[in-house]
């Protein structure tokens, strides 16, 4: 018998599934989703987002 044992490390992250997260709770967390772009400055001062 082989006094060694065999050590692994764990799974990378991008392996792992992530867990399920209610839309509800992360809107809570985090707000709302915002746009990817920054609305112009016309759109700011009339107050359209």
């Amino acid at each position: 018998m082989s006094h060694f044992t065999y050590h692994t490390s764990p799974p990378d992250r991008w392996v792992m599934p992530r867990p399920y997260r209610d839309a509800n709770l992360r809107k809570l967390k985090y707000g709302p989703v915002a746009p990817m772009t920054r609305p112009g400055l016309i759109a700011r001062l009339l107050g359209r987002a």
